[in-house]
C-alpha cells in the first residue's frame, strides 16, 4: 500500500538582505509539521526557498557593483546556513534563477498567452518597487504603498495583462465551497471582500528592467516577479519535469505565509492555475508577524532580531521550541529576550530537563541503572498511563488542526504531571524498604515510559534534543525509525533496558541582575525547639524580626558537592530570579527528593563562598536530635514573602 503523502511550502523568500527572526519562525512552523507529518508515516515533500528576480534586485546588485546573481548568491548562502543551523528538514530548495523554473514559469506564460488570456497593452500605473506591486491611484494612503508605506512611482511602459478579472466569479465560487482554502478566518473574510472589490487584470511583464525570466515570445519583456514567484510550487512538485512526481504531490496540501502576502497566493496564484487548469492548493495558510517588545521590526527601529546570533547562544531548540510554544498559528506574536529565558528555564530546563535527570539518577541510584518490569501498581499509576494516552491523542488531534502551541502544552501538562508523580510516589522512600521492592520499579518504570513517550511527540519541534534524550533512556530501537503510533501505546519500553548516565540538555541560563541583591549564604538555619519557660534566649523586637526577608523558594536543582559529605548545592527560584544555595543537610535528604519542594529561606543575608562556591540564601530546617526536616510551603508561590 501506498503511503499517503503531503505537500508543504515556505514562501521563497526575498534575497535583498538577510533574513530575520520572523522568517526563521515561519520556516519552524513549516518544518515541524513536515516532521509530524514524517513521524505519522507520510511521505513528505517540504519546500522553501529564494525569489531572486525583480526591479528591487537589480537596483540593489547595482549600488553594490556586482551583477544581480552575484548579489543573489551571497545572500541564499546565508539562508541555507540559517536552515541548516536551525534543523530545518526542507525536501528541496528551488532558485527561481534555476532552469528548471525558467522553463515551467516560460511554458506556463506561453500557454495562457496561446489560450488568449494574456494580452498586450500600454499601462501607467503606481508601482511599489520594494513589494514589487502595481496598485491604482484609488488604492494609495496618503500617496504611498498601502502595505509598506513607502513612495511609489509612476510608470508607464508597455506590457503584458493577464485576465484576472475573468475569473473573479469562479474563484469567489470556490472559496465559499472550500471554506478552509484560505484560513484562518479571518484571512478568508479579508480575501472575500477584496475580491468583491473588483480584480483588474495583472500587469504580468516588465520593460525597464532585464533581470529576470524572458517572455518565450517577446525577449525584450521580462515576466513579472509575482508571476514568476509563484509558479515555484508546481516547479519544485515535478509540473513538465516528472509528472509522476507531480501526479503525487499536487495540489499543495499547505502553503504558509506571512498575512502581508495572503493576497498574492490566495487570489493571483489561484487565479494562474485555474487558468492553466490545474488544481488549487488545498490551504493558503496566513500567519501573524513576531513583533519585538509589541513593535514591528524594523531596520529604522534597530529591532530587527538575527536568528543566527540566538541559535549561537541558546541552541536551535530553545528557539524553536518558544517560537513554537510562545506564538498562536494566525495571530501576531511578541519576541522578547527575557521571554525567551524565562521560558527555557521554566519549561525547558526546569520541567523536562528535570524530570529526566530525576529519573535517571533514581534509576541508576536504586536499580543499577536498568528499567525493570513494573510491579506492584496503584491507581495512581493507571492514572498516569490514562494521561499518556489522552495527551498522544490530543496531540494528535491539535497538530492535525495546525494548533501546534496546544499539542505543546498537551505534552507539558504530563511533563508536569510525571515530576508531581516523583514527590507522590516518593522512590527514595521505597527504595528504603526491600519490601517495596516491587512498588519502586513500577515508579521508575512509568517515570521512563513517560519520558520515552514525550520524546517521540516533541521531536517535530525539537529534532536535536529528541535523540539525546532517546540515547540517555537507552532504547536500542533507533530514533529515526520512531513513528506516532509508537507513542500512542503505553508499556512498550523493554524491561532490562539499561540507562545511560543522565547529562544536562538544557542548562539553566542566569540571569545576572543590575545590581547585586543582598543575600545570603550558609547551611541551613535550623529552628530549635526551645524548653518550656526557657529565659536565656535574647529576646528580639517586631523591628529585629522585620529585617529577615523570608522568602518561599522552589527548588529547581539539587545536587551533592564534590568533597564533601554534608553538603548539598540547590538553584533555587524567588520569582524574581534565581539564586545558588549550599544547605548542610545531605545526610537527611537525597538530592532528588527535594527538586521542586518550595523551601523557606533567608534571602538577605550576606553572601558566603562555600567550598568555592558562592552561596546566596539560607534554607530554614526545624531539628530535634538526629531529626531534621526543612520548613515548606507547598502551596505558596516562589517569592511569596513569610511573615
Amino acid at each position: 500500500m501506498d503511503k499517503k503523502t503531503f505537500y508543504i511550502t515556505t514562501p521563497i523568500y526575498y534575497p535583498s538582505d538577510r533574513l530575520h527572526i520572523g522568517h526563521a519562525y515561519c520556516t519552524t512552523v513549516a518544518d515541524s509539521i513536515a516532521r509530524y507529518k514524517r513521524l505519522a508515516d507520510y511521505e513528505v515533500l517540504f519546500l522553501t526557498g529564494s525569489d531572486e528576480h525583480g526591479q528591487k534586485i537589480e537596483r540593489k546588485a547595482k549600488e553594490n557593483g556586482v551583477t544581480p546573481i552575484q548579489y543573489v548568491d551571497k545572500i541564499v548562502d546565508g539562508f541555507k546556513n540559517l536552515w541548516e543551523k536551525l534543523n530545518i528538514s526542507h525536501d528541496d530548495f528551488i532558485r527561481t534563477t534555476e532552469t528548471r523554473h525558467r522553463e515551467v514559469v516560460q511554458s506556463i506564460f506561453q500557454k495562457i498567452f496561446d489560450q488568449g488570456d494574456i494580452y498586450k497593452a500600454a499601462y501607467e500605473g503606481w508601482y511599489c518597487t520594494p513589494c514589487e506591486t502595481f496598485w491604482l491611484e484609488t488604492k494609495l494612503e496618503n500617496g504611498n504603498c498601502p502595505d509598506c508605506g513607502r513612495p511609489v512611482e509612476l510608470l508607464k511602459e508597455e506590457s503584458y495583462f493577464f485576465k484576472m478579472s475573468k475569473y473573479q466569479e469562479r474563484l469567489l465560487q470556490y472559496i465559499e465551497q472550500n471554506p478552509d482554502f484560505i484560513q484562518p478566518t479571518s484571512r478568508r473574510n479579508e480575501m472575500i471582500n477584496f475580491i468583491k472589490g473588483g480584480l483588474e487584470d495583472l500587469c504580468v511583464s516588465r520593460t525597464t528592467f532585464d533581470w529576470g525570466i524572458p517572455v518565450p515570445f517577446d525577449t525584450k519583456h521580462v515576466v513579472y516577479v509575482w508571476f514568476d514567484a509563484l509558479t515555484n510550487y508546481i516547479t519544485a512538485a515535478g509540473y513538465l519535469h516528472d509528472r509522476d512526481k507531480f501526479a503525487k504531490f499536487w495540489p499543495a496540501d499547505i502553503h504558509l505565509v506571512g498575512k502581508e502576502i495572503v493576497r498574492f497566493h490566495s487570489i493571483i496564484w489561484p487565479i494562474i492555475l485555474m487558468a492553466l487548469g490545474a488544481e488549487l492548493p488545498k490551504m493558503v495558510y496566513g500567519h501573524g508577524w513576531l513583533v519585538v517588545e509589541g513593535d514591528k521590526m524594523s531596520k529604522s527601529k534597530g529591532n530587527v532580531i538575527d536568528p543566527v546570533a540566538l541559535i549561537d547562544e541558546f541552541g536551535p531548540d530553545a528557539i524553536r521550541y518558544f517560537l513554537l510554544k510562545e506564538i498562536t498559528l494566525g495571530q501576531d506574536g511578541n519576541f522578547s529576550r527575557d521571554a525567551l529565558i524565562n521560558r527555557i528555564n521554566a519549561d525547558l530546563a526546569n520541567d523536562l530537563g528535570n524530570l529526566l535527570h530525576r529519573t535517571l539518577s533514581m534509576i541508576g541510584r536504586f536499580n543499577g541503572g536498568v528499567i525493570q518490569a513494573a510491579g506492584e501498581k496503584e491507581a495512581i499509576d493507571a492514572e498516569l498511563a490514562q494521561l499518556a494516552h489522552n495527551t498522544a491523542a490530543n496531540y494528535e488531534k491539535n497538530m492535525e488542526s495546525m494548533e501546534i502551541n496546544a499539542a505543546l502544552k498537551e505534552i507539558w501538562a504530563l511533563v508536569s504531571r510525571s515530576n508531581k508523580y516523583i514527590d507522590e510516589t516518593a522512590p527514595w522512600a521505597l527504595a528504603k524498604d526491600p519490601v517495596k521492592r516491587a512498588r519502586l520499579d513500577t515508579v521508575m518504570y512509568n517515570l521512563a515510559e513517560v519520558l520515552r513517550i514525550v520524546t517521540i511527540l516533541v521531536s517535530p519541534f525539537m529534532p536535536t534534543t529528541a535523540p539525546k534524550i532517546w540515547a540517555q533512556l537507552g532504547i536500542e530501537t533507533a530514533f529515526a525509525d520512531v513513528r506516532l503510533h509508537d507513542a500512542q501505546s503505553w508499556g512498550l519500553l523493554a524491561a532490562g533496558t539499561k540507562v545511560a548516565k543522565p547529562e544536562p540538555i538544557f542548562p539553566r541560563i542566569e540571569i545576572k541582575p543590575e545590581a547585586e541583591v543582598q543575600s545570603a549564604a550558609a547551611p541551613a538555619a535550623k529552628v530549635q525547639p526551645a524548653p518550656a519557660a526557657d529565659s536565656s534566649q535574647e529576646e528580639i523586637t517586631i523591628d529585629d524580626f522585620g529585617k529577615m526577608d523570608l522568602r518561599v523558594a522552589k527548588v529547581l536543582t539539587c545536587e551533592k558537592v564534590k568533597g564533601a559529605d554534608k553538603l548539598l548545592q540547590f538553584t533555587v527560584d524567588l520569582g524574581t530570579e534565581t539564586r545558588t544555595v549550599i544547605s548542610g543537610i545531605a545526610k537527611h535528604y537525597q538530592p532528588e527528593e527535594l527538586v521542586g519542594r518550595n523551601v523557606v529561606m533567608v534571602a538577605n543575608l550576606k553572601p558566603a563562598k562555600i567550598r568555592g562556591i558562592e552561596s546566596r540564601g539560607m534554607l530554614l530546617s526545624a531539628s530535634c536530635e538526629d531529626k531534621l526536616i526543612l520548613v515548606d510551603a507547598p502551596d505558596m508561590p516562589a517569592g511569596s514573602r513569610v511573615k
